[in-house]
């Protein structure tokens, strides 16, 4: 029998998944039972110029998710318009990947928001973030997912509990990012204090816990943004090491380090 190739002309297209507009807002649920009966976990893999490592990457997703999961999961990739034409790779590798969906965005540029946006297309009841660029080991998706069956609201993979690290950032790169976390702490101490690795990008949480909530994030750290504004029961943590990036260029610019500092004064006028 002939297996649809990724690179295969011959292959039926794979659609689009509409880009939501409007405020976002997670829904209670996304479509009828029968649509999407089994769904339970929902990973968005936000995406700009990724085309070197998102085909690895969905291997590696698809091969340590079936196992616990089988059809009950989709992969989302949100692409921001990637002038490598990232989500046109996606959809070649839906063909071979039937739990991979793709949302090509063309206005909005922003990581926050992309995952939100897939949040909003998403039919799990749990949902997930992992970055494209395999710093993020795929494999600690299977812990995150244990946690979450084990009575989690929140499951983050974090650099700074038992078996976390980074791989071979310099001492000024780790202290930007320690003082980073020490001024959310200091600004919003009963957010950022809830977990040891607020900056974290990687996590999975249930969508009751952040449903109805409109979300308003500013820059890429969407964790510290869904705890400020959720309603989070038990929170667990799973210790992972930072890889650094074989392919590609990183998105960590000066700007970003701005972004996150109003996004926490963001958050402080609009927490009680």
């Amino acid at each position: 029998m002939h297996r649809p190739d990724a690179t295969d002309p011959t292959a039926a297209p794979v659609a689009l998944v509409p880009t939501p507009e409007g405020p976002l807002v997670v829904a209670a649920s996304t479509g009828a039972p029968e649509v999407a009966p089994s769904i339970r976990l929902s990973l968005i893999i936000p995406t700009y110029n990724e085309r070197q490592n998102l085909e690895e990457l969905v291997a590696q997703l698809v091969a340590l998710l079936d196992p616990p999961l089988g059809d009950a999961y989709e992969l989302i990739i949100v692409d921001d318009d990637s002038p490598d034409r990232t989500w046109e790779l996606g959809l070649a590798l839906a063909r071979r990947h039937p739990r991979l969906r793709v949302m090509r965005r063309e206005r909005e540029r922003c990581l926050s928001t992309a995952v939100i946006r897939g949040w909003q297309v998403a039919r799990g009841e749990v949902l997930g973030v992992i970055d494209a660029d395999l710093q993020h080991p795929p494999e600690i998706t299977v812990a995150l997912w244990n946690a979450i069956t084990h009575g989690a609201d929140l499951a983050v993979a974090s650099r700074h509990v038992t078996g976390g690290g980074v791989s071979d950032w310099s001492l000024a790169r780790r202290f930007l990012s320690r003082g980073a976390q020490a001024l959310g702490l200091l600004i919003l101490p009963r957010v950022v204090a809830r977990v040891t690795d607020p900056m974290s990008g990687y996590f999975m949480i249930r969508r009751r816990s952040i449903e109805g909530r409109e979300m308003d994030p500013l820059g890429y750290k969407i964790l510290i943004e869904v705890l400020g504004r959720g309603s989070i029961g038990p929170i667990a943590e799973v210790g992972y090491v930072f890889r650094e990036r074989t392919e590609g260029e990183s998105k960590v610019t000066r700007r970003l380090y701005g972004d996150y500092l109003r996004h926490l004064v963001r958050l402080r006028r609009a927490t009680p």
